[in-house]
């Protein structure tokens, strides 16, 4: 008879774990999902079922809006192949110092209820290419040394 319990706790334990761990992978995929998506793709798209989203683009510098002490900036997103797709962003919050027209950003945020405005939570540039140069420079002085 203890060998019947034994087995019952074994299958009772095994059932709990795996519907434990279904609920952390299922809750953690739903929940924290976000696009990654150049401007082109979020045009595309039904802007109401992207939810939150992460884009990726260059700062026109057309009507581009910098806030006082750098808190904060509305510009236009424009797509790095297709130059005649732009999105219009909102972000509050402190800019990088690198942050200025031309330079290629990722926005991290959702669409405003109407979908004309990508409201920005955050906002990081990408590095400067003399930076870019430097590292593969680099990387192949360490391929000749190695």
């Amino acid at each position: 008879m203890a060998k019947k319990s034994n087995k019952t706790v074994y299958a009772v334990a095994l059932v709990l774990f795996l519907g434990g761990l279904s609920y952390l992978i299922f809750s953690g995929l739903t929940q924290d999902s976000v696009y990654f998506l150049n401007v082109t793709e979020a045009l595309a798209q039904d802007r109401a079922e992207i939810g939150n989203a992460r884009l990726f683009g260059k700062v026109s510098p057309a009507r581009l809006a910098i806030a006082d002490g750098k808190l904060g900036a509305d510009f236009d997103l424009v797509d790095k192949m297709r130059h005649d797709k732009t999105l219009r962003v909102e972000y509050k919050g402190a800019l990088p110092d690198t942050f200025k027209a031309d330079v290629e950003v990722i926005v991290e945020g959702k669409f405003s209820p109407d979908g004309q405005v990508f409201l920005a939570r955050t906002l990081v540039t990408k590095c400067p290419s003399k930076y870019e140069e430097k590292s593969k420079q680099m990387d192949m002085q360490q391929g000749q040394a190695g």
